[in-house]
């Protein structure tokens, strides 16, 4: 496994002088196959509590296949997030070179039961659901090959930004069953169904700019600068007041599993969340003082 510091170190990313963890890694096992870190929004305004949590696929042996102890570390990591009202989004990435994630792991699944099978692949379901509501941004960085569970884990994010280097797939059909962990729902909702079925149904591979020209991903940059994209847009977002990005996210998940004339009913109450707010406050103050503002959350 690469060693968490490594990505803080050379000049491979561009950012790396303004990443500060505010603490050491969480690692889930003696041997993660996933590292949770928590990296400071803004280091040079110590007042700003605003943080980003990275989520680091680090299995370099099984190319980040999705085994159960990562499923089990993933689903940790989930757990603990929300904990954390520093937090402002999240970008979940991979430690290993030239790999995002090659999907499920097959050589573990080939040890299963079908009933156990099935109930692996409905837990993966759960835990990419998990992801997907989670109530701030997340950002899927990818770097290389993100297929089957990989682009499905991706999918499950907001956004998605890709290196040139990067591979999309859902390569199930080749293999005689179907995506599994919410392909077939979320690619068609984010592309279109016709070409969703395309790709599904012939198996077939799309590289990065491929995947920028369908929307599968929201930008390409240069292989090996896809968490430099991914923590900008991060930072971005942390300027931002976490309730009124929290209540757009849910407006936006939610209205669009409904009608135009009930979407509008779920807008009006994510506003209203908003209304009593110390948040929404400063950042009126902020702007008659014309000075940044600071949110908390509260």
């Amino acid at each position: 496994m690469l060693s968490t510091s490594s990505r803080f170190l050379g000049t491979r990313l561009t950012l790396a002088s303004a990443f500060t963890p505010l603490a050491s890694p969480r690692l889930f096992s003696s041997s993660p196959d996933l590292v949770f870190e928590t990296l400071k929004a803004f280091p040079d305004e110590p007042t700003n509590p605003a943080s980003i949590a990275v989520l680091r696929m680090a299995r370099p042996a099984a190319k980040n296949a999705l085994g159960r102890q990562m499923l089990s570390e993933f689903v940790d990591a989930l757990e603990a997030i929300p904990q954390d009202q520093s937090l402002r989004a999240v970008i979940l990435t991979s430690e290993v070179e030239r790999v995002f994630c090659a999907g499920a792991d097959l050589k573990e699944r080939r040890t299963m039961s079908q009933q156990e099978a099935g109930m692996f692949v409905s837990k993966l379901r759960n835990s990419f659901t998990s992801l997907a509501n989670l109530p701030l941004p997340v950002i899927a960085a990818v770097e290389g090959a993100a297929l089957g569970g990989g682009i499905e884990i991706a999918l499950a994010c907001d956004m998605r930004v890709a290196g040139k280097n990067a591979i999309f797939g859902l390569p199930e059909t080749s293999l005689a069953i179907i995506p599994g962990a919410g392909g077939t729902q979320r690619l068609p909702r984010l592309i279109g169904a016709a070409r969703a079925k395309e790709l599904m149904f012939t198996a077939r591979r799309i590289n990065a700019d491929e995947a920028e020209k369908y929307g599968v991903v929201n930008h390409t940059v240069e292989a090996g600068a896809a968490f430099d994209k991914a923590f900008e847009i991060a930072t971005e977002i942390a300027r931002n007041g976490p309730i009124g990005v929290r209540a757009a996210k849910t407006a936006v998940d939610v209205g669009l599993q409904t009608d135009l004339t009930s979407g509008m009913e779920v807008e009006r109450a994510c506003y209203a969340q908003t209304i009593p707010t110390a948040d929404r406050m400063e950042g009126l103050n902020a702007f008659r003082e014309k000075r940044k503002p600071i949110y908390k959350g509260e």
